[in-house]
């Protein structure tokens, strides 16, 4: 665990040095506040793992992962403004902690941060640019034409989820300067993962306990909210049973890289079995 907590503490610093520099102080405040709340870090590591499983360099990655972060927390603060859900992290939501307008311009800030760091180079640009795209579109259909069955709830997940753990790993490729067979097929693994574990994150706020999980939970059939559970009436073992198929296909991608079996690739793996078995 000592491998993947120091690119956790890596990422961790290299956040807090680019946050410092936001200007003016209260919008610096409010996106720490955010940014430095707790959370994984998965969609960072996921970058980074990918750029050294394809023979990259941690640092090579660093601000790529980092960026994705920070777009990560961005969605968040909406998301939350949306749900009108006053907790994140265990803490008070942005929206809750500052007002509504605040949040907003933390979750633009976050962005626009993230993009700076995304402007030295243009593939990685396009990467993030069509995830945001997907994840507004994924937003959106959320609230104006909620999924009905399965595989309209699979779509949804790719959009909403799916493409931001996509392009984290796409990053990652591009950070090592793979080549696009491989960009593509690390974005595939990762997509796969995301629907997982949004799937997994559907069955936790339906069964776990909320001091648990860090966060309120039953809120998706609170709000009509289109989980694989409310959507299908899947009981919660069966809905996992489909995270665990999508976690099939993203090994299966992820097999079809040519990399050396590395302790990054073994991280890889690993990780795509977890999300469908985690707690939390």
């Amino acid at each position: 665990m000592e491998y993947l907590a120091r690119r956790r503490e890596r990422v961790e610093e290299r956040l807090v040095d680019v946050l410092e520099g936001v200007e003016p102080p209260t919008l610096r405040e409010e996106l720490r506040d955010v940014a430095l709340a707790g959370g994984k870090r998965v969609r960072p590591v996921v970058t980074i793992l990918v750029c050294e499983a394809l023979a990259g360099d941690l640092e090579d990655a660093i601000d790529f992962a980092v960026g994705v972060e920070l777009v990560h927390n961005a969605s968040l603060v909406v998301d939350d403004v949306i749900d009108e859900s006053e907790l994140r992290r265990g803490t008070a939501s942005a929206w809750a902690a500052f007002g509504h307008g605040p949040a907003i311009l933390a979750s633009d800030g976050l962005l626009g941060e993230a993009f700076a760091l995304f402007s030295t180079d243009e593939r990685a640009m396009q990467a993030v640019a069509e995830a945001m795209v997907e994840l507004g579109e994924g937003e959106a259909t959320e609230l104006v034409a909620r999924p009905v069955d399965e595989a309209e709830y699979m779509a949804l997940a790719r959009r909403k989820t799916g493409a931001l753990f996509r392009a984290a790993a796409e990053l990652g490729a591009i950070a090592a300067d793979a080549d696009a067979y491989t960009v593509e097929a690390v974005g595939q693994y990762a997509e796969r993962v995301g629907v997982a574990f949004q799937i997994r994150d559907d069955v936790l706020d339906a069964t776990a306990d909320a001091d648990q999980l860090g966060k309120p939970t039953g809120h998706d059939a609170a709000m009509e909210r289109p989980s694989l559970v409310e959507v299908t009436d899947l009981a919660p073992e069966a809905a996992t049973e489909r995270a665990r198929a999508e976690s099939a296909a993203a090994l299966e991608a992820l097999e079809s890289v040519d990399a050396a079996d590395s302790q990054a690739m073994v991280y890889l793996r690993d990780f795509a079995e977890f999300v469908v078995e985690r707690e939390r």
